[in-house]
């Protein structure tokens, strides 16, 4: 056993953190301090930059084992200089004039080698360590003795914690030699102090203490709990805690400070248009706090979960302070503007033209502005526009507003439960809504919609299947009756509540957690529909590989009173059954489920198989067998810089159908 080995078991005190110093039972650390040796402090990093990049989706380890190496570096040598004064007690004082140096005890062991071991002795050891010490020793009487045999057995009686230092001494006698141990116990403890801990309890931290007062202070049984304070904290995301001091004064009071690691503050790059304020107040931790790596994983995820960036890196940088980082956001802008212009001509419309600009990312200032705008032919053609404005933080309590105004007339084919078109009608859609809502919890926010819209049936266009009787008896068939268009345009004017939970990981191209929200709306308040409707989505995404994804949904909604058809629930296409029209199935109850398997294809292209079931009726609380339908299929993806692009082939119980959209699935 090598000789440095001694001098640091020598401080077995202070085993758990960095060299800390017990004053008055301090001579292993001033041998240390004089031989000019460091003993590293346990888990602590040696690197002069500390620049951990981390993936922006998946940021769990790169922030959880490189943040900590940042902080580190710079402490080492400031908590090395910065331990306490050491005070020479008259035990131990006593203790330094009788031992000898290593040099004089390694002289002397060549003068026994392959003598026979007669006894072994203690001396300084009480009742309370004495057995412990001899039942650790792995020499015995009769053993022959050697250099190595001894080193072991210092190691041993060293690794019970109870000494803080020990040299053997040797008696020649004619059968052998006798070995001696001379051992200096460690001081009997008589309290405990924790200071530093501002995000732990001190009652948390006390319990996981497990040398007790009034005994002999153990070494290695403190060394397993400052291991488990440690782990609390680094459990709990505080990753750069550690414990910068820690001493007993001579009257046996343990003191232990902590250093949790602060966050000194962020930087941001690589930003051109995005304003630094909109990064920064994603971030879910306030300069000056106590660093925490699941804290700074969640500033990740919303950062991205912003949609204006294509990739968004961190590094953390060592602060000014000791055990201090900065938070430095690296991102790479993509497009967040549209602009699309169109042309077209019909024999009943004419020239059509359109234009759509929109800006998810307006000025920079994180604000979403579109605007879609579409003229042809007279004011009972297809024309009109919608627009929309979200602002995400209207004040520091991250209240969004969104406003939204259309007026709109376009061409609407209404089919049956079949698939079968009912009658194609020009259809006007004109109002307003505004919706605010504001965040309970990071993951959980409640939203309030006003709603004021007004349906207008504009003019026949094309015959359908419908027929209808009239008063005298005549049959008509092609399109609904006025009854029907009564029955279900008017004015719409309603109260939506909303709460939403989003755990999941990104919300663009989730992997794991889930997304919940119960929505209730009221309407009437003067319109020309009375109604309540309630329902609950749920969606989960369990990830079964590093890159595979199984993606559930279920959806249940309830109605009562009179919802016309653009109220009723709708259940068909894309976003709810594929292999079906859109909105094919109206209802005022409605249920789906839906169970998808995604895989990679490509770069930036993902394959998936999927099966829909579900449908919508009325008057009962769960549907009858024929009302229900079911279909399956398979899907593709592609990341674009327009965003996700998605293409579906679903086939059910009526044949198959193709479906595209924009945005990609739930």
């Amino acid at each position: 056993m090598k000789k440095k080995r001694y001098r640091y078991l020598a401080a077995a005190v202070a085993m758990a953190t960095s060299a800390a110093v017990l004053p008055g039972y301090a001579y292993a650390a001033e041998e240390m301090a004089a031989q000019q040796e460091t003993v590293p402090a346990e888990g602590s990093v040696q690197a002069d930059n500390v620049a951990a990049d981390m993936a922006a989706v998946s940021p769990e380890e790169a922030v959880e084992t490189k943040a900590a190496d940042g902080a580190e570096n710079e402490t080492a040598a400031t908590e090395e200089s910065a331990q306490a004064p050491v005070q020479v007690d008259e035990r131990t004082e006593n203790w330094n004039k009788n031992r000898p140096d290593e040099k004089a005890i390694e002289d002397l062991l060549g003068q026994f080698e392959g003598q026979t071991i007669v006894d072994i002795r203690f001396e300084g050891a009480t009742e309370k360590t004495e057995p412990t010490a001899k039942a650790a020793v792995s020499m015995h009487a009769g053993d022959m003795f050697t250099s190595k045999l001894l080193y072991e057995a210092r190691d041993t009686i060293y690794n019970t914690g109870y000494f803080y230092d020990i040299f053997p001494s040797f008696e020649k006698v004619p059968e052998g030699v006798i070995v001696t141990f001379h051992v200096l116990e460690n001081p009997v403890l008589t309290d405990i102090e924790i200071t530093g801990n501002t995000v732990e309890k001190s009652e948390e931290l006390y319990d996981r203490m497990g040398v007790k007062k009034g005994e002999i202070l153990n070494s290695r049984i403190l060394h397993e709990n400052i291991q488990a304070i440690q782990e609390l904290y680094h459990k709990d995301g505080y990753i750069l805690m550690k414990v910068s001091d820690m001493n007993i004064d001579p009257s046996g009071k343990l003191v232990i400070k902590i250093n949790e690691g602060k966050l000194e503050g962020y930087a941001v790059k690589g930003n051109k248009k995005t304003k630094d304020r909109v990064i920064l107040r994603e971030m879910r931790q306030k300069p000056g706090e106590p660093f925490n790596s699941k804290l700074a994983r969640r500033s990740v995820q919303r950062v991205y979960n912003l949609g204006f960036f294509e990739d968004v890196n961190i590094k953390m940088n060592p602060g000014v302070e000791p055990n201090a980082v900065i938070m430095e956001v690296d991102v790479k802008e993509q497009r967040t503007g549209t602009f699309g212009v169109g042309a077209g001509y019909s024999s009943s419309d004419g020239i059509l033209g359109m234009i759509n600009v929109g800006d998810k990312n307006f000025l920079g200032t994180g604000d979403a502005v579109t605007l879609t705008y579409q003229r042809s032919g007279s004011e009972s053609d297809a024309q009109g526009f919608v627009f929309s404005y979200r602002r995400p933080w209207i004040d520091k309590r991250e209240t969004v507003g969104t406003l939204k105004i259309y007026n709109r007339t376009y061409e609407y084919s209404d089919y049956d439960t079949n698939g079968d078109k009912k009658e194609s009608y020009m259809r006007r859609y004109a109002g307003g809504e505004i919706t605010f809502g504001r965040p309970v919890s990071e993951y959980s926010t409640n939203y309030l919609t006003l709603r004021n819209r007004k349906d207008t049936y504009v003019r026949h266009e094309d015959d359908g299947n419908v027929v209808w009787t009239n008063p005298d008896g005549s049959i008509h068939w092609g399109y609904h009756d006025e009854a029907w268009k009564e029955y279900n345009f008017g004015t719409t004017r309603s109260i939506t509540f909303q709460h939403v939970t989003d755990t999941r990981d990104n919300v663009y191209n989730p992997t794991e957690g889930g997304k919940v929200s119960l929505t209730a709306e009221v309407a009437g308040f003067g319109g020309d529909f009375d109604f309540q409707k309630a329902s609950i989505e749920d969606t989960r995404y369990f990830k079964v590989s590093s890159n595979r994804v199984i993606a559930v949904r279920g959806m249940y909604g309830y109605g009562h009173g009179h919802l016309s058809e653009f109220n009723q629930y709708r259940v068909g296409g894309q976003d709810t059954l594929r292999g079906y029209r859109d909105d094919q199935f109206r209802g005022d109850r409605m249920a789906l489920l839906s169970i998808e398997y995604r895989f990679p294809l490509a770069n930036k292209v993902q394959g998936a198989v999927f099966a829909d079931g579900g449908g919508a009726w009325s008057d009962r609380f769960l549907p009858h067998s024929n009302e229900l339908h079911a279909s399956v299929g398979i899907g593709v993806s592609f990341n674009t810089p327009i965003g996700p692009v998605r293409l579906d082939y679903g086939r059910g119980d009526q044949g198959g159908r193709v479906h595209f959209t924009v945005g990609g699935s739930f």
